[in-house]
């Protein structure tokens, strides 16, 4: 596993352990709980790309899960890159699509296969129905619908993963912002009983990133005051599902998976 920030990484060499994987860890800063389920953990820097491909030829690595938050500033900004970074970074302009282009071709070329993370998410990705204490109503249930054709519309043009409805109308749509920030605007313009959805790209790249909500952004909605938040079933991850199902209860607030 190439590991990034947050909790993602432990929750998926956790999963990956369970299914019988052999989990060795390449950490990049602060990864809590991965070394508790990974047979070897070597802590990273960007600035020494050559050492970590030299690791995963020397484990005899054959398929690469990458988990966590990483940062193209971070790639941009690294002063210090070694040869083979500094090729990495010469080879093309480093868009997010260029990097992983990179990336995946580098690693190909050393039989590395990479994996869809979606293989070691568990319940953290969801099935279609409804999860809290309280489901949502007929009307509320038609928001859903309605938000998730947007939210799937939006996701496809590329311009943000997350809607927020009311009555069928739609109050605010996810540009750069994120989620969060998007959902309090939204519930801003809506008040209280609105339906917050998000939605992933068709063609979008699980091998990278998984479009998710967390405790945050479920506090967010509920603080708003937020009838459901829906995710896109199989397709968006419930990050820490407990603490976000604790939080939705708490509030009256429906928590679902849709599609």
């Amino acid at each position: 596993m190439i590991c990034g920030a947050g909790v993602l990484p432990a929750r998926m060499a956790g999963e990956a352990r369970r299914h019988g994987w052999r989990v060795v860890a390449f950490t990049f800063g602060e990864a809590p709980g991965v070394a508790d389920h990974a047979d070897r953990t070597f802590p990273s820097r960007l600035n020494d790309t050559g050492a970590v491909l030299a690791g995963l030829q020397a484990e005899r690595i054959g398929a690469v899960a990458f988990s966590g938050k990483f940062w193209m500033k971070d790639v941009l900004h690294e002063r210090r890159p070694d040869g083979v970074l500094a090729e990495l970074k010469a080879g093309a302009a480093l868009t997010d699509a260029n990097l992983v282009q990179i990336v995946v071709a580098t690693l190909g070329q050393m039989g590395i296969e990479v994996l869809d993370q979606r293989r070691f998410l568990g319940d953290w990705i969801g099935r279609s129905g409804c999860w809290s204490s309280r489901a949502p109503t007929d009307t509320e249930w038609a928001d859903v619908q309605r938000g998730l054709k947007v939210a799937r519309l939006v996701a496809d043009a590329g311009v943000g993963q997350a809607v927020v409805v009311k009555l069928g109308a739609v109050t605010a749509v996810e540009a750069t912002e994120g989620t969060t920030e998007t959902i309090r605007r939204g519930l801003a313009q809506a008040g209280p009983g609105a339906v917050v959805i998000k939605a992933a790209a068709r063609e979008h790249d699980y091998r990278f990133d998984t479009p998710g909500v967390g405790p945050e952004t479920i506090e967010a909605a509920a603080a708003g005051g937020a009838a459901v938040i829906a995710v896109e079933a199989e397709r968006v991850l419930v990050l820490d599902r407990d603490e976000c199902l604790r939080i939705a209860n708490r509030a009256g607030m429906a928590l679902v998976g849709v599609d």
